[in-house]
């Protein structure tokens, strides 16, 4: 079975997004040059990306470089900010419509910690913040529907959404044709969960993937000195695909078997003056290309 995609990479191999120390100094026009270098046809959007979409448009267009999506962050689980995150998300959906983008990556940031260097306790929601969540969830996803695209949800270390569990239960409570699903493998590992049985528990409600591996020994590091997510950033727990410890072919297989069709993002968050951004970026779109031409080899056990 083959499928339809689209490989991507995120910005924050160049420049990261939550600690602006890593990377601070790499152009912008450096990181969409080595995008394109490295072999991709699109990416997510940085804080250095150009928020103007003519001018956003003039210095992609020549790289052919697409924008597949870019990450909104979502704060209905704090009193007082509901109306504050709709309004944003309207700007920030027609922002993404006019450069292209069909799908909105969100992800909840009420209580978060995933952004403090100091460690500290991640939220658990109350049953009411759960539900303000999903009825806000709803809300973004009938603007998105009106607009011909859609959201997908990004469990991420250090939210109120980081396990299994955490994930099946917000897929379970929103609506599937308003709410879909982003999986990231390295943040789904690092929570301890496998996302080859997300993938096939979620099955066609997949409509994004975020690509980037573990370092299995930097991990069991972090979490026996209980470092902070950035922390752990910084020590290298991520790597690109194909560079680190998990076993892909399962989850390619997963991929064809769920007829997968969208983009497939590598983001692989290090800190660049340790792993140079184009020569890992190359890495992850060599190890892609690989296993994308494996998963339509009929012979291949590894996939049937």
């Amino acid at each position: 079975m083959s499928m339809e995609i689209k490989i991507g990479i995120a910005p924050i191999g160049w420049s990261n997004d939550d600690l602006h120390q890593l990377g601070g100094e790499i152009p912008f026009q450096q990181c969409i040059e080595e995008m394109h270098q490295a072999g991709y046809v699109g990416c997510e959007v940085g804080h250095k990306f150009p928020r103007d979409p003519a001018a956003l448009k003039q210095v992609l267009d020549p790289l052919n470089l697409q924008i597949a999506s870019a990450w909104f962050s979502c704060r209905f689980t704090e009193a007082d900010l509901y109306q504050q995150t709709v309004s944003a998300f309207a700007d920030h959906l027609q922002f993404l419509k006019t450069m292209g983008a069909k799908l909105v990556v969100v992800c909840e940031t009420g209580h978060s910690i995933h952004t403090h260097q100091q460690r500290a306790v991640e939220p658990i929601f109350t049953q009411q913040q759960w539900q303000t969540l999903v009825d806000g969830l709803h809300h973004l996803g009938e603007m998105a529907r009106k607009q011909n695209m859609r959201i997908a949800y990004h469990h991420h270390m250090g939210t109120g959404i980081q396990t299994f569990e955490e994930v099946t239960r917000l897929m379970d409570s929103t609506r599937p044709e308003l709410v879909s699903l982003l999986v990231d493998t390295g943040h789904m590992v690092y929570a301890g969960d496998d996302p080859v049985r997300l993938i096939y528990q979620q099955g066609r409600r997949v409509k994004h993937l975020h690509l980037k591996d573990i370092r299995i020994k930097v991990l069991q590091q972090v979490k026996h000195q209980e470092m902070s997510f950035l922390d752990s950033v910084i020590a290298g727990v991520f790597t690109v695909p194909g560079d680190g410890d998990i076993d892909f072919a399962p989850l390619f297989a997963a991929l064809s078997r769920v007829d997968y069709q969208g983009w497939l993002i590598v983001e692989a968050e290090q800190d660049p003056a340790q792993a140079n951004p184009l020569e890992y970026a190359q890495k992850g779109h060599q190890f892609i290309q690989t296993m994308l031409e494996r998963v339509n080899e009929p012979t291949c056990s590894a996939f049937n």
